[in-house]
């Protein structure tokens, strides 16, 4: 279940209050449709809005990290499941949250992971989704656009805050 969809193929620069609104709607859908009592983020960003869910949901949060990045800033071609599952979530109702999702493979990693720690049931939640893509059983928006996100916006090169390189074509300031 999902919002409408963004424009293809153009940016969506996200300030932090349209960011936290679409968490806000994310975490009324996912609470009226399944009640979790655990919400887990996927290290690093999808940290964010389970935070943001879990406060909202007033439900205790944790974190896994699965990530393509090796630790060496190399990139792998499969993200790998770099932490265990909390333990804390056997015999509970889990919603795995993340920032975005195209192919699912982040998601399908963690669940697997989360299995072994046996939750009653896991679901899973993401901000934004692609049309063509993988479908969480909840989700914010779906759009073709490169999400901009309002904490990857500038990065830190040699001492200073620059534009973030993927972005300057779509950022001016």
């Amino acid at each position: 279940m999902g919002l409408p969809r963004g424009q293809p193929d153009d940016y969506m620069d996200l300030t932090w209050e349209m960011f936290g609104e679409l968490c806000r709607a994310l975490a009324m859908r996912v609470g009226q449709a399944y009640g979790p009592e655990v919400v887990i983020g996927i290290a690093r960003a999808g940290v964010i809005p389970e935070a943001v869910l879990a406060s909202i949901l007033q439900v205790d949060f944790y974190s896994m990290t699965i990530s393509r990045w090796d630790g060496r800033k190399r990139v792998r071609e499969r993200p790998a499941v770099l932490s265990a599952a909390p333990p804390q979530i056997r015999g509970k109702r889990v919603v795995l949250v993340d920032e975005i999702t195209t192919s699912g493979e982040t998601f399908r990693l963690g669940i697997a992971a989360l299995r072994d720690a046996g939750p009653a049931d896991i679901r899973t939640a993401a901000v934004f989704v692609r049309p063509r893509g993988y479908s969480p059983d909840h989700w914010a928006l779906e759009t073709d656009s490169t999400v901009i996100f309002p904490w990857d916006r500038k990065v830190l090169d040699g001492g200073k805050w620059v534009v973030n390189p993927r972005y300057s074509e779509a950022i001016t300031e």
